[in-house]
């Protein structure tokens, strides 16, 4: 992942951006980014974690996982929808398609 990505028209990625830290998401990506054609994207699979505090069951549950990360994992934690937007521009991407979301796990694709 940190050196090269197999070329494809899509690139599926699942709870794998929040193993890492913002600079090693960008490394990643800008190796995802070279991977596909222009009319590619990358499908990501990730909590997104709420901009206010809620006390939803999903919530609760992201918030867990993001301690989890942040003490388990070097760097590694939850984002939110526009912490996920500024790492895909970052690597070049021009925009992200929020698709759908079920248990506060969100599907995204990432464009060109």
């Amino acid at each position: 992942m940190f050196e090269s990505i197999p070329h494809g028209d899509a690139i599926f990625m699942k709870w794998i951006l929040h193993d890492w830290s913002d600079e090693q998401c960008l490394k990643i990506l800008k190796n995802c980014y070279k991977a596909i054609p222009d009319h590619g994207k990358v499908i990501v699979v990730e909590a997104i974690l709420p901009i206010m505090p809620e006390n939803s069951f999903a919530a609760r549950n992201t918030f867990a996982l993001d301690v989890v990360m942040m003490t388990q994992h070097g760097g590694g934690k939850e984002r939110s929808q526009q912490e996920f937007l500024t790492l895909a521009t970052g690597a070049g991407f021009s925009g992200i398609r929020f698709v759908c979301c079920v248990c506060n796990l969100w599907v995204m694709e990432f464009y060109k």
